[in-house]
């Protein structure tokens, strides 16, 4: 006992030490940031203060200038260059000299970077949301949710587990290789691009920059030309950070323009990003064909929202219509098809009714409304039109949410929350991608319909499953063809920074976001060595040396028995033949040197 006693005072001794070390706060700088030209507060000049009005006739792309207006107001907020090709080329050899000293840079300096990031974040949470919203229509909590929090789950996932998933992972070296060591290696692979989309315009420049610069790489970013005002300020944030920690300059890149812009883009990094559609991720894989680069596809989907009979209705009920509304209908992982199980169906209805006639769309920095602006100019007339094609095939519209306090010439920015119900898969509406604040709510009758439902769609991102039954909720989740599936809840897969995020079919390939996220922007090697050297090295056998052996063969036949057979007196048998065809052959060998 007495031989335990100093191991069990150290073992305390340390623990005690960790809580003590835990408490102490790490010296984080803090940063500044200039953002006296992106607050609200009226007075702003007068250049900067009229009302956008989109021009006729022609496209903003003939203009060479990225306008950024607040959908909400469509009061404007100024222009961005739209980059020419040869200028992206230039911004990304800057970036690639800047990212092969970066390269050599320790993950205390990386780890460092993130937590100026984190920190300047949490202290300025109210800015960062406002600028969201101003940029996109989204109200402050959505962005709080979407913004913050996810960025900042990031962050402290890298902060806590970047580093023991970039090391070289050991791996087996099977039955043949016994006498070496083997590892998968994780190299930057250098420019990481990415083409995001208007959405969620912090944390979409903020989760391709965060794993590609803390693998070590350099990164050029492509903001939408729908939230290129936010993305530019965002931008501003990564560079103090940067600088703070003494990274080269350029090494991040925040580039603005429309297709050309990205075109080039994409011709010029080692591996692409791209969140956006369907239509636009084929144009990126067939330009990325001509330099062979890995490419990361997000883009639509139509998420399923299946509620069985057994659940807490007004729970979920107030879950799906968060769900169904959230940012806007700007989520990209938003549910777009509600399945509601028969015997429960009526009851689902007036519960979400009740809620969605309570919600109220309004200028999105005002806190009392629950949404805000659409972002798009005239996708409103799209979400009608979708509409439109579903009741004439017999869906009724049971609740719609109000309006508030627009401003004149602004309502076509809105939609009203809608609830849609007797709708079926031949309506576009169940069928196409909404990105808008409407609920078509179906009704199933078994567990097998419901997943034949949720499977007939191109798209493929994401589920969820709500069931009083958590092993009946997992078995239906399993069944659907999707990257990212929510028992119970929805939409926690992205709040867990530790999973890989990403779908099927027309949602896309690869993945961001975990270990798998982290791992795809390197390049990753597979390192084979000696284990005892200089003890014992690879020799080739005699029986197989030029010039092969008459019995090169029979050896290596023994040898694949030896290794692979299936019984241990077959291996044995075999192994027996090795030895005496190896000292067959070495007398052999002797006597020829002799003669």
């Amino acid at each position: 006992m007495a031989f335990w006693w100093p191991i069990i005072v150290l073992a305390f001794a340390y623990a005690i030490c960790r809580f003590l070390l835990m408490l102490i706060p790490p010296n984080v700088p803090s940063i500044d940031v200039d953002a006296s030209d992106v607050l609200d507060d009226g007075n702003q000049t007068q250049e900067n203060s009229f009302i956008y009005i989109p021009p006729r006739g022609r496209t903003q792309q003939s203009d060479r200038k990225v306008q950024c207006y607040e959908p909400a107001t469509m009061k404007y907020l100024g222009f961005f260059p739209a980059l020419t090709p040869a200028e992206v080329k230039e911004r990304v050899a800057q970036t690639r000299k800047a990212q092969k000293i970066w390269a050599k840079s320790s993950f205390k300096q990386r780890r460092q970077f993130l937590r100026i990031l984190l920190k300047y974040i949490l202290e300025h949470q109210e800015l960062i949301c406002e600028v969201s919203s101003r940029d996109t229509g989204k109200t402050m909590v959505d962005a709080s949710l979407g913004e913050i929090m996810t960025t900042c789950e990031k962050l402290t996932w890298l902060l806590s587990e970047g580093e023991k998933w970039l090391k070289p992972e050991y791996r087996s070296s099977g039955r043949s290789m016994l006498h070496k060591k083997s590892k998968v290696e994780f190299h930057p692979l250098g420019v990481v691009g990415a083409i995001v989309s208007w959405n969620y315009p912090f944390h979409n420049i903020f989760n391709p920059m965060l794993a590609a610069v803390f693998s070590g790489n350099g990164v050029v970013i492509k903001v939408s030309e729908h939230a290129s005002w936010s993305g530019c300020f965002y931008f501003r944030i990564i560079q103090a950070a940067l600088a703070a920690v003494g990274a080269p300059e350029n090494l991040v890149e925040v580039i603005t323009g429309f297709a050309e812009t990205g075109e080039a883009l994409v011709s010029s990094v080692d591996k692409i990003i791209f969140v956006g559609s369907p239509s636009v991720g084929k144009m990126i894989m067939a330009k990325a064909a001509e330099t062979l680069i890995p490419v990361t596809l997000e883009l639509g989907g139509k998420d399923a929202f299946i509620v069985c009979e057994d659940v807490d209705i007004p729970h979920v009920a107030q879950v799906a219509v968060r769900a169904a509304l959230q940012s806007s209908g700007q989520n990209c992982a938003g549910a777009e098809r509600f399945y509601v199980h028969r015997d429960i169906y009526t009851s689902f209805v007036n519960q979400v009714t009740k809620i969605v006639k309570s919600v109220s769309a309004g200028p999105p920095l005002a806190a009392r409304y629950d949404m805000g602006a659409i972002c798009l100019q005239e996708h409103s007339d799209k979400l009608q039109h979708l509409v439109d094609d579903a009741v004439d095939k017999g869906a009724e519209i049971v609740a719609r949410g109000s309006f508030g306090h627009l401003g004149e010439g602004a309502v076509d920015q809105f939609y009203p929350p809608t609830v849609i119900i007797n709708v079926n898969h031949t309506m576009k509406l169940m069928q196409e991608e909404t990105f808008g604040p409407i609920m078509p709510i179906m009704k199933f009758s078994t567990d097998e319909e419901v997943v034949k439902l949720a499977n007939d769609s191109r798209y493929g991102l994401g589920c969820a499953v709500f069931s009083g039954s958590q092993r009946r909720a997992k078995e239906i989740a399993s069944q659907i063809q999707c990257g990212v599936a929510a028992i119970n809840d929805f939409a926690s897969t992205y709040m867990c920074q530790s999973l890989p995020f990403g779908g099927v079919k027309d949602s896309g390939f690869g993945r961001f976001a975990g270990v798998e996220g982290l791992r795809a922007c390197c390049l990753v090697k597979s390192v084979v060595e000696d284990r005892w050297w200089p003890y014992i090295k690879t020799k080739i056998p005699k029986p197989i040396q030029y010039p092969v052996a008459e019995n090169g063969f029979e050896f290596q036949e023994s040898l694949v028995e030896a290794l692979y057979g299936l019984n241990i007196w077959d291996r044995l048998r075999a192994l027996v033949n090795v030895l005496k065809i190896i000292s067959e052959q070495n007398p052999v060998a002797t006597s020829k040197r002799n003669d």
